[in-house]
């Protein structure tokens, strides 16, 4: 990219370019973008979400990453970060796209195996993976991300509602065994935390509206209980 913009404001668009490359989508936000790429925004906002929840936390840990394409907007608020899934495929789509500005720790763990490697973290955080974890290891699931915190660490679970269910894809309803209710979610991780705040969301926005009519849960957790 030898040529200039026509306003020279925008030739820095252009440094980047040819310094740091053009970057690539991951494995699953590229499917998104061919296929669906209004639900990209959907997926950024998730992030967001959490991002300013977590503001100012020294060590993070996203369970069930995938391809980590919005981990970054994490990154802006929090000190370190470390994303972790349990399928190959996606850590190594990871790694293949790391940039230097913008280190994380990527590491293939199955959360069902035990706590994971490098704890406790101050907060951790799971987006669209409770409902993938059979009913019937969900203790497991949370047991493990607990035995992974902090005496103060926070958690923060994004997960589909059981009402949205009506409406979503082949694909994500074969992988979806295990969506709740907002009660059933508050019941679930009360078991784990003295504190649960649950919020509603519908496409890009997060408020405390009606939860039956919400699509997609947030569980905010604080106050571990211990065993």
């Amino acid at each position: 990219m030898d040529n200039f913009t026509k306003e020279n404001q925008y030739n820095e668009l252009l440094n980047i370019a040819n310094n740091n490359g053009l970057s690539s989508l991951g494995l699953m936000t590229n499917q998104v973008w061919h296929e669906d790429p209004r639900r990209l925004a959907i997926i950024l906002s998730r992030y967001k979400f959490v991002s300013k929840m977590l503001s100012g936390r020294g060590s993070v840990v996203e369970i069930g990453c995938a391809d980590a394409f919005g981990t970054r907007i994490v990154q802006q608020e929090v000190k370190n970060i470390s994303v972790l899934d349990f399928d190959p495929i996606f850590i190594n789509d990871v790694k293949d796209r790391l940039d230097k500005n913008w280190p994380l720790n990527a590491m293939v763990h199955d959360i069902l195996d035990g706590p994971i490697p490098f704890a406790p973290y101050e907060a951790a955080y799971s987006l669209d993976v409770l409902e993938h974890i059979n009913k019937k290891h969900e203790d497991i699931f949370l047991n493990n991300i607990v035995k992974s915190l902090n005496i103060n660490g926070v958690l923060i679970i994004g997960t589909p509602s059981i009402y949205s269910q009506d409406y979503a894809s082949k694909q994500s309803r074969e992988g979806h065994i295990n969506c709740k209710s907002s009660e059933e979610l508050k019941y679930l991780l009360e078991k784990y935390f003295y504190n649960v705040f649950i919020f509603s969301m519908n496409d890009e926005v997060v408020h405390t509206g009606f939860y039956p009519m919400a699509h997609y849960y947030f569980a905010l957790c604080s106050g571990v209980k211990s065993e």
